[in-house]
Parts: C-alpha cells; sequence; structure tokens
C-alpha cells in the first residue's frame, strides 16, 4: 500500500513492517502507540524505523493513519480533560459552605 508520510510516498505492506521491526526492542510508551506483533512501540519509533527519517519530520498522526491502514492496532492517549482553576478565595468560600460562582 502506497502513503505519504513526512511528505515522501513509501509502499507499505503489513509483512514488511513485521519484519522491520523483528528484533527492535520497544522504547517506553508515553503516548500514541502501535502494536506491531505482540509489541507496543511508541508511534514515532515505528515511524523512524520503517521510513529511516527522523522523528521530527512526521507526525504522529501520518504514522497511525498509515498503520492503521495496513490493519494494525494502533492507540491513543484520551485528551485530559482541562482542569478547572480555582483562586484561593473561592476555594475558602467553598470550604465554608460558600457559594463557589463569583
Amino acid at each position: 500500500m502506497r502513503c505519504v508520510i513526512a511528505r515522501f510516498p513509501f509502499d507499505l505492506t503489513k509483512k514488511g513492517v513485521l519484519e522491520t521491526m523483528k528484533g527492535v526492542k520497544p522504547e517506553p510508551v508515553v503516548g500514541d502507540s502501535v502494536i506491531v506483533g505482540r509489541r507496543h512501540y511508541p508511534a514515532k519509533q515505528v515511524g523512524q524505523v520503517i521510513t529511516r527519517q527522523d522523528p521530527r519530520d512526521f507526525s504522529t498522526g501520518e504514522v497511525l493513519r498509515a498503520m492503521t491502514q495496513l490493519g494494525f492496532t494502533c492507540r491513543t492517549l484520551p485528551k485530559a480533560a482541562p482542569a478547572r482553576i480555582v483562586d484561593p478565595l473561592q476555594r475558602a468560600s467553598a470550604m465554608l459552605g460558600g457559594s463557589e460562582s463569583a
């Protein structure tokens, strides 16, 4: 399958990706990941290995899109809800049972 990563076209196959990633030790996953075989790899590491490009040249989205089209399972971290900012006055008022709205 032809896919574009970092503005360069690549002809990738699932078998080819499995062969390329064989023997590659996964880095710790802290963000988006791709499951190749039985291992979880960071998306940037997979992109770097299969394209031989600097990981700063492509996005995780490009790698996840290509790997999903090839049939690999990809995981993304859910977006965290924005933390509610409470100033000290509101916090003290809430602790005393007062109204939180100002």
